[in-house]
């Protein structure tokens, strides 16, 4: 058996998060709507009917490729692709073909070394070409019936295709979430893939280590999520070195299989088609797209910073790489982390109260991301917190109860009696009180001892049920103590 090398390649497609259809006006939120309730005869290809290029996709498939570092072509155009299915009402698919908006780009990406999940090699794997389709609608099988949801049909697509430079399943996984940050970032897609917005189709072959030959492949479809990626990468991989030891090569063929989540394995579903299969033609109603390096520019220069320099600014922070991720991967968390740490200039206290409470609020009452205070709400709160109107304890229990009723941090403040008692006079009382309850820690500080101190700041805190300011309380002891 010879030394056999792994051979990937992604085929990535992912829903451009546009407010209405690829080439008509149909509403492109399809998520949880009533089944083939928003088409109309663009979408669903009623003869005599003429597509329209959405404007806006256009523009976040070129956001996407210039994050990519593709260069974009300045000619390029829509062609039809033929297959004939349920899924596809015209019978043909609106795509690219020969001249595809953008090409030769690539993705810089870590892959994790460490078993402890600090330590990473950075990756490069290599972009083909990014184009421009629609997707086709939405089956559902049931026994030997097949029910056919078009709302689907339309949404503008972006397909990313590598150059086959992944080696084994975790590169791919590496690789495919890193795409996924960047096409977040630059807001050219939600890429949730829950609701199906981002999927793969991965090819697997194997060759002789040190050849340079790429044999025939098996084309693995629609992969939903990144552990049906890792998973079905290894199957297959298993499958193609038993092939190969049992008839002494690699497959006769391209083929297409199925990846079955419930089974844990691959089923075949046909031979790979070709492009001559698909009987490609321009499409003979859209007028070829002319992209001038004026608009390039100036879709460049609106980009955000993408995630391995966010990523990088975090860390420069001092926060762990899982926390930087955290933050790259939740743009609305980060959002709020930057508006904290702008207005403390504490990373540390930003961290604590983003990353750590709210987050852990988050995930302990089973919330989204989409329940997260305003940012205006999250920095009244920190305000609270830094002028000494509550407490750090009081904070978090304030922050807690935003998330769980809506309400603004004051008026859960005065509702639960939370003000922080920073009066001289009443701070003065209790001190007075304190050191009279305390004689003993009183002379341990007075002969040297500093950490009696403690232990007085306890019982002052303890006999206001924490609404003493602690650092008014430290000031005003340390005071008539001397």
């Amino acid at each position: 058996m010879p030394d056999l090398e792994v051979i990937i390649g992604l085929e990535v497609h992912a829903q451009m998060n546009t407010k209405t259809k690829m080439f008509c006006n149909c509403d492109n939120d399809a998520f949880n709507k009533q089944p083939n309730t928003t088409v109309c005869p663009v979408c669903m290809g009623h003869p005599g009917t003429l597509p329209v290029a959405n404007e806006q996709a256009v523009e976040k498939a070129i956001a996407a490729s210039v994050a990519l570092g593709c260069t974009i072509s300045e000619h390029n155009h829509f062609d039809r692709k033929h297959y004939f299915y349920p899924d596809l009402p015209s019978g043909f698919q609106i795509s690219q073909y020969d001249f595809p908006l953008a090409q030769h780009g690539q993705v810089e990406y870590d892959l994790p070394t460490g078993s402890d999940g600090k330590t990473s090699t950075s990756k490069v794997c290599r972009i083909h070409r990014l184009h421009m389709e629609n997707d086709a609608g939405k089956l559902t099988h049931e026994g030997n019936k097949t029910l056919c949801d078009y709302n689907r049909a339309g949404t503008p697509l972006m397909e990313i295709v590598t150059e086959p430079d992944l080696r084994n399943s975790d590169e791919a996984v590496a690789f495919a979430e890193e795409l996924r940050r960047i096409v977040v970032a630059v807001n050219s897609s939600e890429a949730d893939m829950f609701k199906g917005m981002m999927r793969f189709d991965a090819s697997i072959s194997l060759r002789e280590k040190g050849t340079e030959k790429l044999n025939p492949r098996s084309e693995i479809k629609n992969l939903n999520s990144f552990k049906a990626l890792k998973n079905a990468l290894q199957y297959e991989e298993k499958r193609l070195r038993k092939l190969w030891e049992e008839t002494n090569g690699p497959m006769t063929g391209d083929i297409t299989v199925g990846w079955q989540d419930d089974e844990g394995k691959t089923r075949l579903l046909r031979s790979k088609e070709t492009a001559d299969d698909y009987r490609y033609f321009p499409e003979p109603d859209i007028p070829p797209l002319h992209v001038p390096a004026e608009k390039v520019e100036a879709v460049r220069a609106s980009l955000p910073p993408l995630p391995r320099a966010l990523k990088q600014k975090y860390v420069d922070l001092k926060l762990t790489a899982a926390e930087a991720n955290m933050l790259v991967d939740l743009p609305k968390l980060s959002a709020l982390y930057d508006a904290v740490h702008a207005k403390t200039g504490d990373a540390k206290k930003a961290s604590g109260l983003i990353l750590t409470q709210l987050m852990g609020f988050l995930n302990a009452h089973h919330k989204t991301l989409d329940d997260l205070p305003g940012e205006a709400d999250i920095l009244e709160l920190v305000d609270n917190m830094e002028n000494g109107i509550i407490s750090g304890s009081a904070g978090k229990q304030v922050l807690e109860e935003m998330l769980l009723t809506g309400k603004t941090a004051p008026e859960i403040i005065k509702e639960k009696g939370l003000m922080q008692v920073s009066d001289d006079g009443a701070i003065e009382e209790l001190v007075k009180r304190a050191m009279e309850a305390n004689a003993d820690s009183v002379a341990a500080y007075r002969g040297g001892k500093q950490a009696a101190l403690g232990a007085i700041v306890g019982w002052i805190m303890k006999e206001s049920k924490g609404s003493a300011n602690p650092k008014k309380v430290n000031e005003v002891l340390v005071k008539m103590l001397g």
